[in-house]
């Protein structure tokens, strides 16, 4: 059996937390639990992807569903924690952060209250029409071969 934890979509900040607010909701077994995605949005984001004929890796994540391409995030939809809203996160450089940053649909990207570089989160409003979508997409998709991978994680023996 699936569920969705928690029931209503928000961020949940760390695993203990996690924890203790699926035992609130009677779930004890955690080895299919999906997490909080706008999953309409992340069907609209694949066929874009799928258009293009470009190879993504799909991570869910806290509080969202994350595309990676070539190893490296490329965007992602996820759920705001204050308002509920689904929001594109698209990491697009810091360029075309400042050529689009003042267009009222682009906010900056904070989970710790800092503002992480290069990455944006897109109000539904600014990716309502499949173009408007795409076009933040292949900003993602230009700024990709520039970005950085994250460092892979040693395995301890």
């Amino acid at each position: 059996m699936t569920f969705l934890v928690p029931l209503e979509p928000q961020i949940v900040k760390n695993k203990a937390k996690f924890y203790i607010e699926s035992l609130h909701y009677g779930i004890t077994d955690f080895r299919n639990i999906n997490m909080a995605f706008d999953a309409h949005q992340a069907d609209r984001i694949r066929q874009i992807f799928k258009d293009k004929k470009v190879t993504t890796v799909e991570k869910k994540m806290i509080g969202g569903l994350c595309f990676m391409v070539d190893d490296k995030m490329c965007c992602g939809t996820h759920i705001d924690k204050h308002t509920n809203a689904s929001l594109l996160m698209a990491r697009i450089g810091e360029e075309a952060y400042r050529k689009h940053f003042d267009d009222g649909t682009c906010l900056p990207m904070d989970f710790t209250g800092r503002h992480m570089k290069g990455y944006v989160f897109i109000t539904s409003e600014g990716i309502d029409l499949d173009d408007d979508l795409d076009h933040w997409i292949q900003l993602c998709l230009d700024f990709n071969p520039l970005a950085k991978s994250s460092k892979k994680k040693k395995n301890s023996q």
